[in-house]
């Protein structure tokens, strides 16, 4: 009998030992989990309820918000009740879960990010043709696709990953299940299906990058070419929460995987984890709420309206 059927649960990483820290933690990530819930689910609302964003571009960033919203929801909720209760546990099983979660929403986010290039590309390369270009049966299609494909990813990841042997300590070095930290867990020394796991989500990743980057090589291409400043500026202003939003999933994700790993874990790798895995989920928002007129035009309206029902009722 392996260790892996006698493994009925991981222990996630502690930021600190000292009880008043860790209640402190639970305070601060409660905080972030609640303004990252509240501000996605605006932008979820302002974009089903006001009809000037019934477009491509707010289709995808609804369900953008939607998959940010899940993202927090499947890691920091755990952590804030390990931190309340003063326990480290996590079921085998709600490991599995959370992991298989965590890829899908993270490899689906991709894809809607670059399914949101594209529609940038469409609006300023070729403006007359965009309705027809960005149809809503094309726009079904791409969530679709990104949804799939996250969904494919995390099933190669879980499945790579618990089908290996796990060997001596079940304590994970991170506070959330992730391969990394799982992976240094294991006694199994053929790693043939998780390789061909990080190998397919590294072409995904990369095949990802390859279409936002030539989008956008279009895109500025186009919009040097306009005349006016006024025209110019208003392009560039279209596709900079977008490229804020990208640089940030991608960058915080690099940090997070592509640094070299350390057999001890360390306060710094625990805290590039939070990093990428709360960062984008409560900025994103933040930064098309900013940066978007349609946006702030819409809850503009919703504020004035809520604003001027209380001034009647007095």
């Amino acid at each position: 009998m392996t260790n892996q059927t006698q493994m009925m649960e991981f222990l996630l990483m502690r930021f600190t030992e000292n009880w008043m820290l860790l209640r402190l933690q639970a305070v601060l990530f409660s905080l972030i989990y609640l303004a990252a819930v509240l501000m996605n689910l605006v932008i979820i609302l302002l974009t089903i309820l006001d009809h000037r964003l019934h477009m491509a571009m707010y289709f995808f960033l609804r369900h953008l918000s939607f998959l940010d919203l899940c993202l927090i929801s499947a890691t920091v909720p755990k952590s804030i009740l390990n931190s309340v209760t003063s326990t480290d546990s996590i079921s085998f099983l709600g490991c599995v879960l959370q992991l298989f979660l965590v890829v899908l929403l993270a490899g689906s986010e991709i894809g809607i990010l670059t399914a949101m290039s594209y529609d940038r590309y469409a609006a300023i390369c070729r403006p007359l043709h965009y309705e027809a270009v960005m149809s809503r049966g094309l726009c079904v299609r791409l969530m679709a696709l990104s949804w799939l494909s996250g969904g494919a990813l995390g099933l190669l990841y879980t499945a790579g990953t618990f089908s290996l042997n796990f060997c001596g300590s079940n304590e994970i070095h991170q506070f959330f299940c992730d391969v990394p930290a799982l992976l240094k867990l294991t006694c199994s020394k053929e790693h043939a299906i998780i390789s061909v796991s990080v190998a397919t989500g590294v072409c995904y990743a990369f095949s990802c990058l390859v279409c936002i980057v030539v989008s956008y090589v279009y895109i500025f291409s186009a919009v040097l070419r306009i005349s006016p400043r006024q025209r110019q500026s208003k392009a560039f202003s279209n596709c900079v929460p977008h490229l804020i939003v990208v640089t940030v999933f991608l960058v915080t994700g690099a940090v997070a995987y592509l640094k070299p790993g350390s057999d001890a874990p360390s306060i710094l790798d625990l805290l590039v984890s939070v990093f990428y895995s709360v960062a984008p989920p409560t900025l994103n928002p933040v930064i098309y709420c900013l940066r978007n007129k349609g946006i702030k035009s819409a809850l503009s309206k919703v504020l004035w309206n809520v604003r001027s029902s209380g001034v009647m009722k007095r």
